[in-house]
């Protein structure tokens, strides 16, 4: 996007993009920004940048365009300078008061219209007209409703609106790890991440799916998106696959499955691990410990998957010109970043300042080889491959509060977690497959993060209600969140590594729905299994970890389906009667 902007445009994002990250350094490391600077700095830079970047085609719009810039400056602005003053005058706003968010909210819904599609508007609209008019809903969803004035005022303005949970956990936690995966990125890392595991297990049976498999593993902890995961380590390790002897479909439905994995593991796990600890008021360390295990059976699942995979058409790969240990030896320096944040978190340091020094030890590592040097420009570039990265999720911060608004105004949340639990018949089972279909439909159309954090609003409390602790009841939903990525019929990860792989875009789509099975498995092992969240005795939890990772084997053998092929192979060998 920012290739078809114009120069003075171009100008404009590089100077946005590098003062969003100056001003959190600053923030983050010498003084601390109010709240409200902190959501209210980064929605405004995003809200421009989005017009710029996402703009009309027609000449004449473009002068729309601008008018929407201003009309979000000065809304947000009109937030950010009378924060304190509307908070003490709540539920007797002036009717300026009123006009400043009806125009906040309708600017959100446009921006969300621009990069997330339609889907995610109509939602929205749906919900605004489901406030106004509750009182007409069936009995079962009805609520008092307000006037359209009156709603616009409680989303813009109220914390669980427009400004709630997903503006500060994108302002401040996301936007940094964005702008960190961007540095790390910049500084060479992302190649380390490819040729280690490509010379460790590159030559083994199945060596390509499995680098795909441990590359975007490594990755996709920092890229903060599956899909992101996928076009990015995927145009290396999906035509790499396809030469071993991997079928085109195989290859592109390993890549996205690999990818997700990314997702769970620590020390970024994206955006999802961040809202987690904001919803729960859990520590994010604890957080990171909580995911570890899981994240590491999920891996291990597709790359056992994997290897049965290429065990039954015999597939090897080539072995790589260095060996794995003369790797780590030259560029070991490059996981440095990565391990000061883990410290720096474990420590008990915010997330907000391990980000900036991760960045800081990226620029670092840069300058230990010539071609990949960090300098004024290439802080510049990092800078505003992170901003760009983190438009599209921050662009649905104002649709986002609408719905969370919503909910929470009408009292739905409740009444869903109601609904759910009388339709489930208290089944924990059923509780989670409704959850799973919920979780589908919505990642249909919105980003999975936000998908995690409208049903985590509305399913949790059932999830509490039948026994499960409320960390992996966020884990529950967390991992289900992630199912519209490699689940038909709307999976954009997996039509991603189908277009890279020049494969039929369905049966890559079922190729990745079947190397990611664990993700379906994970939540009941979370429901059932307290210790698979570290909820219980230190004997427990040793002994669930043992009998789990026996039974991934074991439940990786049996869904690659090698042993349908063994025992054909038996009777084909049989001799005749």
């Amino acid at each position: 996007m920012y290739d078809k902007l114009n120069k003075i445009e171009k100008v404009i994002f590089d100077v946005l993009s590098v003062s969003l990250v100056l001003f959190y350094s600053y923030s983050a490391v010498w003084k601390p920004a109010s709240t409200q600077y902190h959501r209210g700095i980064y929605v405004i830079i995003t809200y421009i940048l989005v017009f710029l970047t996402y703009k009309s085609k027609h000449k004449i719009m473009r002068i729309v365009d601008y008018v929407l810039i201003f009309l979000s400056i000065f809304s947000i602005g009109y937030w950010i300078l009378n924060f304190e003053v509307i908070n003490y005058r709540t539920g007797a706003e002036t009717p300026f008061d009123m006009a400043v968010a009806i125009v906040g909210v309708l600017i959100g819904i446009e921006l969300a219209r621009r990069v997330v599609g339609n889907a995610f508007v109509i939602m929205g609209v749906l919900l605004l007209v489901y406030g106004v008019y509750g009182e007409y809903a069936p009995e079962l969803f009805s609520h008092a409703g307000d006037t359209f004035q009156g709603v616009c005022t409680s989303i813009f303005y109220k914390s669980d609106g427009v400004f709630g949970i997903m503006a500060n956990v994108l302002a401040t936690y996301v936007i940094l790890f964005v702008l960190f995966g961007a540095f790390l990125e910049k500084c060479g890392a992302q190649r380390f991440f490819v040729d280690f595991p490509l010379a460790a297990v590159g030559h083994k049976t199945g060596g390509p799916g499995k680098v795909a498999v441990i590359a975007s593993g490594l990755f996709g902890s920092i890229s903060g998106s599956a899909i992101a995961n996928v076009v990015s380590t995927g145009a290396f390790t999906i035509p790499m696959m396809k030469k071993a002897g991997f079928r085109p479909h195989i290859a592109g439905g390993i890549e996205p499955a690999a990818s997700i994995s990314g997702m769970f593991m620590p020390p970024i796990m994206g955006a999802g691990g961040f809202i987690m600890a904001e919803l729960t008021g859990v520590p994010y360390s604890r957080i990171m410990l909580v995911a570890l295990f899981p994240a590491l059976m999920y891996v291990f699942s597709v790359y056992q998957m994997v290897h049965w995979e290429a065990k039954m058409h015999n597939i090897r790969g080539e072995k790589s010109e260095h060996p794995a240990m003369e790797i780590l030896k030259a560029q070991w320096y490059y996981t440095l970043p990565l391990v000061a944040i883990t410290i720096l978190m474990l420590m008990g340091y915010s997330p907000g300042f391990s980000a900036i020094l991760g960045i800081v030890s990226c620029i670092v590592v840069s300058w230990f080889r010539m071609d990949t040097r960090i300098d004024l420009k290439g802080f510049v570039k990092a800078s505003r491959a992170g901003t760009e990265s983190s438009l599209k999720i921050g662009a649905t911060v104002g649709v986002i509060g609408i719905i969370i608004g919503v909910l929470t105004f009408s009292g739905l949340v409740l009444t869903f977690a109601d609904i759910v639990i009388e339709l489930a018949g208290g089944s924990l089972i059923l509780t989670i497959f409704l959850i799973a279909l919920a979780s589908l439909v919505l990642g249909m159309g919105v980003p999975v993060t936000a998908a995690y954090l409208i049903t985590a609003v509305v399913a949790v409390p059932a999830l509490i209600h039948l026994g499960v602790n409320e960390l992996a009841a966020h884990m529950i939903v967390y991992w289900l969140s992630q199912d519209s990525n490699i689940t038909p019929p709307v999976c954009i990860a997996a039509f991603a590594g189908a277009t890279i792989a020049e494969a039929n875009m369905w049966r890559t789509a079922f190729a990745s729905f079947k190397f990611a099975k664990f993700l379906y498995l994970g939540p009941f092992l979370f429901g059932y299994v307290p210790a698979f969240s570290l909820d219980g005795s230190h004997v427990d939890i040793v002994k669930a970890f043992i009998l789990i990772i026996i039974g991934t084997y074991a439940y990786s053998w049996i869904m690659s389906g090698i042993w349908i092929k063994n025992i054909k192979g038996v009777f084909k060998k049989a001799p005749a009667v």
